[in-house]
């Protein structure tokens, strides 16, 4: 069983930075390739960035290229996303998610390969 817990979220103008947190549980958190996604008002959950289960490959979505940056650190369990630039429409409630399933050292950027998701952080950027 893994747990994500994220954090950092909140309110923030145009053009301003936050970085969000992802805390993972479980021993084998080295193991887990890990991603966000976001989901604004009445859209569909999308994907924004991934990372591999070594740090070394990741992958940000054409749309947040350039402002938005993935890292973890294994030894602490933790996912990490730096958001510079931020524009409205980045309003989204954010997730973590997990692959626990899947070896090798790759990153994804289909929902459907993650198995663990967390509950969610809001981020508003006002105009």
């Amino acid at each position: 069983q893994v747990f994500l817990v994220e954090s950092g979220g909140g309110l923030v103008q145009a053009g301003g930075s936050l970085r969000l947190s992802c805390t993972a549980s479980g021993r084998s958190f080295r193991n887990y390739a890990m991603a966000w996604f976001r989901r604004a008002p009445g859209k569909e959950r999308e994907f924004v960035a991934a990372i591999s289960r070594s740090g070394s490959e990741t992958y940000h979505a054409d749309s947040v290229k350039c402002r938005f940056t993935i890292s973890r650190d294994n030894a602490n369990k933790m996912v990490y996303l730096q958001m510079n630039a931020l524009k409205p429409e980045d309003t989204a409630d954010y997730f973590c998610a997990a692959n626990s399933q899947t070896g090798g050292d790759s990153i994804y950027t289909n929902r459907r390969y993650y198995d663990y998701w967390g509950q969610g952080t809001q981020v508003t950027v006002s105009s």
